[in-house]
């Protein structure tokens, strides 16, 4: 009997290699100047989300990565962010987080989402563009100048 597989996502520890890898090709993945992420024997090489509350999902293909964190922002924000998002699938990126935001929410009911999109860091004139689709609003800026996008249950 065939197994059907109606969902995008799978949930992963962070820490996965797959995981990794994917992020690794992220904008916001900070790279060490001792180059740690790449060190054989370093190990937290593959640890991509940060402390707190977490929950990170891949696609079954392994060609897209999810990251939700709850934590102390200092930037102030409230709720549960998006801190990573990468989509390398044919799969439109406002399902895989329309999807994901269902994830969130079955862990944190009711909680606000919310992410920052670095407008000069990627190749969409409209910044955000593809939360926007699955219904995100724009609610500020950082001073950095980051855009801040959230979305309400």
């Amino acid at each position: 009997m065939d197994t059907i597989v109606d969902t995008y996502w799978l949930p992963i520890k962070d820490g996965d290699e797959r995981a990794a890898a994917i992020y690794r090709r992220h904008y916001s993945c900070y790279q060490y100047k001792d180059n740690r992420r790449n060190r054989y024997g370093y190990r937290s090489r593959f640890l991509i989300v940060g402390p707190g509350e977490k929950m990170l999902l891949m696609t079954v293909n392994c060609d897209a990565l999810f990251a939700w964190r709850k934590f102390i922002d200092d930037s102030g924000q409230q709720g549960v962010n998006c801190s990573v998002f990468r989509n390398e699938s044919d799969t439109l990126s406002s399902l895989l987080i329309l999807e994901a935001e269902q994830h969130a929410w079955a862990r944190w009911p009711g909680a606000r989402l919310y992410t920052y999109v670095k407008p000069d860091a990627i190749r969409s004139s409209n910044p955000g563009y593809c939360y926007k689709m699955a219904g995100w609003s724009e609610c500020g800026r950082t001073k950095g100048g980051l855009v801040i996008l959230e979305k309400l249950a």
